[in-house]
């Protein structure tokens, strides 16, 4: 009887040349802070310009600086353009980065921002997976990285490395 050692395991994943893609790893570790324009309304529906000015002056640099800003108003009011303008122009100049709508809006913004700069060499004519679990992706963010990747991706999956569904194969020339 011959002693034989069992054949050792392989992980046919790491054999395959996938290349994963975690979005939630591709979004930056940015704080997002709200400010709400409904604080600053009179009677709710008011927005005064005097007043809103004096708020934003007041408005403490190292509670905004490096972060990013969901300015949103909670309100039905309608704000004036300037407004947002006025707020957008105080915070950028306190270091912040403002993004309009809530908090999941701004993270998305951060996401496609973090997208739009992805360097792209690494995945030139890879077999990519663009992973399936990510907590912050949206429909907007699966577009825009498919639509930045697929010039240099040869293939491009979307799931797990064990469980892809195929989404996009370069044509032969």
């Amino acid at each position: 009887m011959k002693n034989s050692l069992p054949e050792p395991i392989r992980n046919r994943v790491n054999e395959s040349g996938l290349i994963a893609l975690d979005l939630d790893e591709l979004a930056p570790d940015t704080a997002v802070r709200s400010l709400d324009l409904s604080n600053y309304l009179e009677q709710g529906l008011i927005l005064r310009e005097k007043p809103f000015r004096s708020a934003m002056a007041d408005l403490n640099a190292a509670d905004w600086e490096g972060c990013a800003v969901a300015l949103h108003c909670a309100s039905d009011a309608i704000l004036p353009d300037w407004a947002w303008m006025l707020a957008t122009s105080k915070l950028t100049a306190l270091g912040a980065r403002v993004c309009i709508g809530d908090e999941t809006r701004a993270r998305e913004r951060l996401l496609l921002d973090a997208i739009n700069e992805l360097e792209l060499e690494p995945y030139r004519d890879g077999r990519l997976v663009i992973k399936g679990c990510a907590q912050g992706t949206t429909a907007e963010s699966l577009a825009r990285i498919i639509e930045r990747l697929q010039p240099v991706a040869l293939l491009i999956f979307y799931g797990e490395p064990c469980s892809t569904v195929p989404v996009y194969k370069r044509p032969k020339n």
